[in-house]
């Protein structure tokens, strides 16, 4: 169990003689004076006890005397990836091999474009297994085998997205994704020789006429990570307050920079401002139309966290109507082996048009009034805000929303991730922030990684 603790200079008390839910009912520690309290266990995964109150129901827990001691297998299964792989691909750890240079660059590096599964015992020669005991080699980020002194570098895709704008996530496919996605990871993990110079001397405009923190914030990041620069429009003081039309805005813009990203509040504005230049222009999001780098991460982020897209069933929950991130998610989605699940208050369906355009793809579709129906077959749950801005009164926003608790995720399997484009407004309890299935700041983080490689690719950098 992980436990968390909170300890208040103000809460001190006695350890009386039987804890509440104790079976002995006695202590050895009675009569002691503590400060502090024990405000959540999280037990397998799931949040058993929070604030005093115990969510787990009776059953739930083990008796690890019963549990059978299993020696382990240090066998390491490799297993190759290609560009139609089904699955993001694998880093695998293991304390059967060691620190013998021609070991592990000889036959982790041999087995790159290896079809089918091999055994690393069965790959190695006699003669090349060290005589010493093994030891454990090093590991980087998230549990990659690296070598201490080189780092891995793997080899970078091609591709054609060179100079191409970004505006829906219908001009993706499989291969296109699984491209984005290989260098998205090498720089997540810090793969790529030189990333902080590929994009030196070149500038990135941004042009925000909504506002916006992470979509923003993570272009920027991006940019400057790669070693470019950025310059940035702000509405509220340039010549659009004079008259001057978003296109003619937008056409001097790319006078000054090498690639740009819009976000305009009118849907189908970025793909409409996007033919008056020749320049990359990415779609940073058109209010309620599409968000396609929002749904781009998304993807990438159920790929880290899960494993694999195929096979899972995804819930989205809240605003459907109005929320464009949920709009491009669910036609990306149809690219592959999924089931969806749309939770939402009646007037705050999935629109049809995007319902449909799921349904030509052959993707499973249910709704849900009831979040808790949903749930037990959940993998992704995907929650979005109520859009307060969207609505056109202040007594059309009073609508139902749903608030995700400990409690609510007591019914939820042991391995789904919560996922949530933010910003969060009150439709997840903090409390839910510790819990290990909350997947969305790491998600949030993820934008870096994609909108990087987006940079880096239409560029023409890798």
């Amino acid at each position: 169990a992980v436990v968390s603790t909170q300890s208040t200079g103000e809460e001190k008390w006695i350890i009386p003689s039987a804890m509440r839910y104790s079976k002995a009912q006695w202590t050895p520690f009675e009569g002691m004076p503590v400060q502090g309290s024990v405000s959540r266990v999280v037990l397998r995964g799931s949040t058993v006890y929070i604030d005093g109150k115990v969510l787990a129901k009776p059953g739930y827990g083990m008796n690890v005397r019963d549990v059978p001691t299993v020696a382990p297998d240090h066998t390491v299964q490799l297993r190759a990836t290609s560009e139609s792989e089904e699955e993001r691909p694998r880093f695998y750890s293991s304390d059967s091999y060691g620190p013998d240079a021609e070991l592990r660059s000889g036959v982790i590096g041999g087995m790159v474009g290896v079809s089918g599964t091999a055994s690393l015992a069965a790959a190695v020669p006699a003669s090349k297994k060290p005589s010493a005991p093994f030891m454990p080699p090093y590991f980087g980020k998230v549990g990659l085998v690296q070598e201490a002194e080189e780092p891995l570098v793997l080899p970078i895709v091609r591709h054609n997205l060179t100079r191409k704008h970004i505006l829906s996530v219908s001009q993706f496919d499989r291969k296109i994704l699984h491209q984005i996605f290989t260098v998205a990871n090498q720089f997540k993990r810090n793969l790529y020789p030189g990333i902080n110079a590929l994009a030196a001397g070149c500038v990135l405009g941004t042009m925000f006429f909504e506002p916006s923190t992470r979509t923003h914030l993570s272009f920027v990041s991006a940019m400057q990570r790669l070693g470019g620069t950025v310059i940035q429009l702000s509405p509220s003081e340039s010549s659009l307050l004079k008259g001057e039309s978003v296109e003619d805005t937008v056409r001097n813009i790319q006078g000054y920079c090498d690639i740009m990203v819009m976000r305009h509040p009118t849907p189908g504005k970025v793909e409409q401002s996007a033919r008056y230049v020749s320049k990359p222009l990415i779609n940073g999001g058109d209010g309620v139309g599409e968000h396609p780098t929002q749904a781009l991460l998304d993807v990438f982020t159920i790929r880290e966290e899960i494993g694999t897209v195929n096979g899972i069933t995804v819930t989205m929950v809240g605003d459907l109507k109005h929320g464009r991130t949920v709009h491009s998610l669910a036609r990306l989605l149809t690219l592959y082996n999924v089931k969806l699940q749309y939770v939402s208050p009646p007037e705050l369906v999935m629109p049809e048009e995007v319902t449909s355009y799921v349904a030509e793809k052959g993707i499973k579709q249910e709704v849900f009034t009831d979040l808790l129906a949903a749930m037990p077959a959940t993998d992704v749950l995907y929650v979005t805000r109520i859009q307060k801005e969207r609505f056109p009164s202040p007594e059309a926003y009073e609508k139902d929303s749903y608030l995700l608790t400990p409690e609510t995720l007591i019914k939820a399997k042991p391995g789904m991730i919560v996922m949530h484009p933010l910003p969060r407004v009150n439709e997840i309890s903090v409390e839910i922030d510790a819990d290990p299935r909350a997947a969305y700041f790491r998600q949030a983080e993820n934008g870096v990684y994609i909108r990087m490689a987006l940079l880096a690719m239409l560029l023409g950098k890798c």
